[in-house]
């Protein structure tokens, strides 16, 4: 998953201010004179106020205490607010120079800090930082309505707009100025004043409840993890596993016992391994009815935050909160996402209806009467898998050392695709002990700095993301600052650290989205590496997932804990054929959670829901899956994308992009594979390029045609197909 600093506005997306090295001939209005202007701007007094002096300037975690963001993210809206009206005041005639260039100017205090306080809500958080995220939310929501309901800042950008036709203008000057007149029309420039007031309430309270919603979260996903008496209760678990939760059950005062956690997800890992019947449907049900009941409840905010965007949607006389949502999508249409995943819906299900047999059976076969429940499904799939390709989760465990994987695997593809090679560094303060940074070098040229944050802890929400400190602009003559967060279960005391075959996919994918950003070439930081479409952000990432089940990239990295054996080519050839084995699971849980999110915002607006549960089940019903025994990925009480992430109206983004990147990828295969020529194509068409260019002519560029979903569909096992996928999508 790519986060981004604000889903809400690309303004604040610089990240530094410097002089400029590569300066662009800029278009003026024709027969357009000057003055004088030199406008007033409040003086930072932080230690964000300037570049960091760290190398690449990464942030100066060590030099802030939790009390003193507040302070410091306070001053940097008041200076983006007065550098705003600066531009917006000024008595020259608009030009591309003093309204979208000073607007790409702007900022920087704000994006320097925010970038790294947003880091430490996600990674970090503790009773100060939750406080002060809160407090901000609302104040930050206010800023960017300031600056898009600006008017005179509108009528300059208008300007500009309406005269483009006699502009000598770049390709990347057209699309900034296209970008930002859309997001300023989004943004509700065009509304008059009285729905521009009820705009900004509405804006307002939607942040935070964001921020209450996703911390609501997070304690909820804690108190959701259950203590088991008896270690025979924990039968299937491996040693260090039972090690691990006897750990946390001392750390939380339940010494003498074990404590099993679920996940960000409904699915909890576990649940495949454990053989206890009891025990499964009591880690799955906390797991579903987290955040429904008590204190960590999400339910009357949900309830609110729809109500809300369905009103705003009517302010801009959008028949959905989706129209309005996806006005600058790959796929912008509402019904046209919804057709691509229905579409699916009932070769889906007939699988789901087929894989429920075999497992029931497979129950059957111990002896047992009892009927499939959704805390079985993934347990006797297990014991299939294993039984029909020899494939034993915990056994591949053993092979996946994530430091080994993240060096001589990750590392080694963008060596071999890129000519990347990475040097860790002990000089950059972090913001936790578990963080790793590296210097991420180009044929010998330093070129960005990349951290890395892989275990799971109470004080990180769950899931797995990637995000910028320092976004990559000519216009500022910056390089990347990029980071990757991950939630891989931590080990027992003394124990390495062992990733299952999603987290080590996981991996691969995040690391997509970090190099996505590591290799922005663009002028403009509003344009820059990551800055792009929901339902393009992913594609990079999954795209990169591929590599990891290359046995070239596999036998650098996938080596036993204790022997250091290679993996055996068996064990690859039984991850490969159990490919498209449990698709009904994997698959359907995430068309259900994509078409529960378009249910929640292609509703009319004039709805009212007064009971967020009963909605959900209904529209599960419509759906048409097999839901009472796959659940969607996300239950609404814990759909973190839909209520923080942006992802609203957006989760169906995973997979289009799993359709782009099965069939990019069959253009890899088809085209010599991983070699450096392959990797120059891909920087030169589409990772290198941001949102300099259409998605649809980065996709043509890569591949010379538009994208079929029939490569996604044989990867799935919906149509018949050739070739078997390497194992489980990394969406989040």
């Amino acid at each position: 998953m790519k986060s981004r600093l604000l889903a809400t506005t690309m303004i604040i997306a610089a990240t530094t201010a410097c002089a400029t090295p590569q300066e662009t001939e800029m278009a003026s209005l024709p027969g357009t004179a000057t003055v004088d202007y030199d406008p007033e701007i409040p003086e930072a007094t932080s230690i964000f106020a300037e570049l960091s002096p760290l190398y690449m300037h990464a942030p100066q975690f060590d030099q802030v205490e939790d009390s003193e963001w507040q302070g410091i993210i306070e001053e940097a809206i008041a200076i983006q607010l007065a550098e705003v009206e600066a531009i917006a005041n000024n008595p020259n005639p608009p030009t591309m120079e003093n309204t979208l260039v000073a607007m790409e100017r702007s900022g920087q205090v704000f994006s320097r800090s925010y970038g790294a306080f947003s880091q430490i809500v996600g990674a970090n958080i503790n009773d100060t930082i939750a406080a002060t995220d809160a407090a901000l939310a609302p104040q930050i929501a206010a800023m960017v309505d300031s600056i898009y309901l600006n008017p005179e800042l509108f009528n300059r950008v208008r300007t500009i707009y309406d005269n483009r036709a006699a502009m000598a203008m770049t390709p990347e000057d057209a699309m900034l100025l296209e970008v930002y007149y859309n997001n300023f029309v989004h943004r509700g420039a065009l509304l008059g004043d009285e729905a521009q007031t009820e705009l900004r309430s509405i804006n307002g309270r939607l942040s935070s409840l964001s921020s209450e919603i996703s911390q609501l979260i997070t304690r909820g996903q804690n108190d959701a993890a259950i203590v088991v008496e008896t270690r025979e209760e924990l039968e299937g678990l491996s040693d260090g596993q039972i090690a691990a939760a006897a750990a946390l059950a001392a750390d939380r005062g339940h010494d003498g016992h074990y404590m099993l956690t679920v996940s960000n997800t409904t699915g909890v890992p576990i649940i495949s391994q454990l053989s206890n019947r009891d025990v499964r449907e009591r880690i799955y049900r906390a797991s579903v009815d987290r955040n429904q009941s008590g204190e960590t409840s999400t339910l009357p905010m949900i309830q609110e935050a729809i109500g809300l965007r369905n009103r705003r949607a009517q302010l801009f006389g959008e028949p959905t909160h989706a129209n309005w949502q996806m006005y600058d999508r790959m796929v912008s249409d509402p019904a046209m996402a919804i057709g691509f995943m229905t579409d699916m819906v009932p070769a889906l299900r007939a699988t789901q209806e087929r894989e429920a047999a075999v497992l029931q059976d497979r129950i059957e076969q111990d002896g047992h009467s009892f009927q499939l429940a959704p805390w079985d499904w993934e347990y006797y799939a297990g014991i299939v898998r294993q039984e029909r390709y020899a494939l034993d989760n915990e056994e591949i465990k053993q092979y996946f050392v994530v430091d080994r994987v993240l060096e001589d695997g990750i590392f080694y593809m963008a060596g071999e695709l890129y000519g990347l090679t990475f040097e860790e560094r002990n000089d950059i303060p972090t913001y936790h002990p578990d963080v790793s940074v590296y210097t991420v070098f180009q044929d010998g040229e330093a070129i960005a700095l990349f951290y890395f944050d892989p275990m799971q802890r109470d004080s990180k929400r769950g899931g797995a993301w990637m995000s910028n400190f320092v976004e990559q602009s000519h216009l500022l003559g910056l390089r990347p600052v990029v980071t990757n967060t991950q939630n891989i279960a931590p080990p027992a005391p003394g124990e390495p650290a062992l990733a299952t075959w999603d987290d080590v996919t996981t991996m691969f994918h995040e690391f997509g989205h970090a190099l996505h950003g590591i290799f922005a070439d663009q002028q403009y930081p509003s344009l820059s590496g990551t800055n792009t479409a929901r339902d393009w952000v992913e594609f990079p990432s999954q795209f990169h997932e591929n590599f990891a089940a290359l046995p070239e990239v596999l036998q650098r990295y996938a080596r036993h804990h204790e022997t250091g054996e290679v993996i055996p080519m068996e064990l690859v050839e039984a991850i490969n054929r159990a490919g498209r084995f449990n698709q009904g699971h994997s698959f359907g849980e995430v068309i259900a959670a994509s078409l529960l999110d378009m249910e929640w915002h292609s509703m009319d607006p004039n709805t009212r829901v007064n009971d967020v549960m009963g909605f959900e089940a209904a529209a599960l019903d419509r759906i048409g899956l097999r839901s009472d025994l796959v659940p969607p990925r996300y239950k609404t009480p814990y759909f973190r994308h839909i209520f923080e992430h942006g992802y609203d109206a957006g989760y169906y983004a995973y997979t289009w992009t799993e359709m782009l990147h099965h069939d990019a990828y069959s253009y890899v295969e088809e085209n010599g594979g991983m070699t450096r020529e392959m990797g120059d194509h891909i920087v030169n068409t589409f990772l290198g390029q941001g949102h300099s260019k259409s998605y649809e002519q980065m996709f043509r560029d890569f591949t010379g045609r538009d994208p079929r979903v029939e490569p996604l569909l044989e990867a799935r096992g919906l149509i018949p197909g050739d070739t078997e996928p390497a194992g489980a999508e990394g969406v989040q």
